[in-house]
């Protein structure tokens, strides 16, 4: 018989993240400058939980694995999904969004190969800066949305770009650590 899961409070804020994700698309895709006031509150909302639910996960010592496994994924649901809608709405070049998206496809399949080989490759700083960077531009992006000010314009596409190089840079520096594991098969 299977142990149940328990769902810790970690866990719960990863979840929200998950599902905040999806409201923020709703709200940020409506024409109304109320709704897309609520998108950014609800995107600052759900990008905070990410650094909540981490320290609470590591101060209480409620790491788990499922935990581990949802909180990546509540990350590039909560970034590509507003990147996405950004790029729907013009906001964001469709290539831009379409180098983030295959990078994330191309380190996760990483991390799969990896864990074939009973290894685990780790979130290096270079990832976690990308994904702050990215967040910062999206949050920028979203003001930008509701203040049509060409200065925020300005200062969200060189958080956009930033981003972009950090998003490009750590992909390859996940490819040359995961080098060490000699994934070719014979």
């Amino acid at each position: 018989m299977t142990k149940p899961v328990r769902i810790n409070t970690p866990t719960l804020l990863t979840i929200l993240r998950m599902v905040l994700s999806l409201v923020f698309l709703m709200f940020v895709l409506s024409p109304n400058i109320w709704a897309r006031a609520i998108a950014l509150v609800i995107f600052l909302v759900a990008a905070s939980t990410d650094k909540v639910d981490g320290y609470l996960a590591r101060k209480n010592h409620e790491t788990t694995d499922l935990g581990a496994f949802l909180d990546p994924l509540a990350d590039k649901m909560l970034v590509n999904l507003a990147l996405l809608a950004l790029t729907y709405l013009e906001i964001v070049p469709v290539w831009v969004f379409a180098i983030i998206l295959v990078r994330d496809f191309a380190v996760d399949g990483l991390r799969m190969a990896v864990a074939k080989k009973q290894k685990v490759l780790p979130a290096f700083p270079i990832g976690k800066l990308k994904t702050t960077t990215q967040i910062v531009a999206i949050v920028i992006l979203l003001f930008s949305l509701l203040l049509d000010s060409d200065f925020i314009d300005i200062i969200g596409n060189i958080f956009l770009y930033l981003s972009l190089i950090l998003t490009v840079v750590s992909a390859v520096h996940y490819f040359k650590s995961a080098n060490i594991f000699k994934l070719k098969s014979k």
